[in-house]
């Protein structure tokens, strides 16, 4: 299958870029149920429930502020939580509609830093290029900005998997990101089940090629994918994608676990369902649930055995 022949190349090319058995991440909100800002408190209840019901080394963030862009504080709560709990975070800026601004003086407030290996890393921006909500110029601004701000930290952004495949996001592949974060769903492709992990290896593949291929290896950049997941029962279906949590299961499996194998290093979307969260808008006009994505519940049970 084309998907096997991809990956064999682009892992043969670059050894240095994966080992045996991938790191696993989840992507986490930053609001409880109720809409209220996460403490402390209440990252270390969520660290716990990873920790203890898979293999998850690291998790990412993706705004200091809520939904509506209310403060939350994000980064000083999470990190304090991570080091208590001994896991890595990712922090994450929105910098859309001119919150750049506001999104670094809340990194700049926690010191990040100064938690060590704690901080996995610094994202800017995640899928602005798809949506189209700020141009590459602006992005590879902003991550050289955070690049001088923190030398030390490893900095980079998300996009979805084919801005990196067919060359949208050359000029921030080789403007000195440290991470690529290459995001796919096989879900909103429309794909059944069946097709699903041939699928999703194949976008990765795509997007590990192209990478590979403009920077002749990856050993100065961490390549993973940023986001893939299934929704589980009470989701919205897309196509012959269908929702439910037997089906968000059989993917992790297939998909998650397989590519685990592959040496890649992933974060699931997402770790707990966020009720509260507002649907998104696709890009057929229509809503769709995000409120369902979690393999936890909102109340932090796990939905199904997270091992591979």
């Amino acid at each position: 299958m084309r998907f096997q022949t991809i990956f064999t190349i682009a892992l043969a090319a670059a050894p240095v870029a994966v080992s045996a058995g991938g790191i696993l991440g989840f992507a986490v909100g930053n609001t409880n149920p109720d809409g209220t800002c996460k403490t402390q408190d209440d990252f270390k209840a969520d660290f716990d429930a990873i920790q203890g019901n898979s293999r998850a080394q690291v998790v990412r963030t993706y705004s200091s502020s809520d939904q509506y862009g209310n403060p939350c504080n994000t980064p000083s709560e999470i990190l304090a939580a991570a080091k208590e709990t001994k896991i890595k975070v990712l922090l994450g800026m929105w910098p859309d509609a001119g919150a750049y601004e506001k999104e670094k003086a809340a990194i700049d407030k926690a010191n990040p830093t100064s938690f060590g290996d704690t901080l996995f890393g610094i994202t800017v921006g995640s899928e602005g290029i798809y949506r189209g909500t700020y141009n590459v110029e602006e992005l590879l601004g902003w991550i050289q900005q955070m690049k001088q701000a923190y030398p030390k930290a490893a900095i980079g952004t998300a996009d979805s998997w084919n801005s990196w495949a067919n060359g949208t996001m050359d000029s921030i592949i080789t403007g000195g990101v440290d991470l690529i974060l290459a995001n796919g769903f096989a879900y909103w492709q429309y794909q059944p089940l069946s097709n699903a992990t041939k699928t999703y290896f194949d976008d990765m593949a795509q997007a590990l090629s192209h990478v590979q291929h403009l920077t002749g290896g990856l050993d100065k950049i961490h390549f993973m994918n940023g986001e893939t997941g299934w929704p589980g029962t009470g989701g919205t279906d897309a196509g012959a994608a269908k929702a439910g949590d037997q089906n968000m299961k059989t993917y992790w499996k297939s998909a998650v676990c397989g590519l685990l194998d592959w040496g890649i290093d992933l974060f699931w979307f997402e770790a707990f369902d966020e009720p509260n969260k507002a649907d998104a808008i696709g890009d057929n006009g229509q809503k769709a649930s995000e409120k369902y994505w979690g393999a936890f519940t909102s109340g932090r049970a796990p939905k199904f055995d997270m091992s591979c």
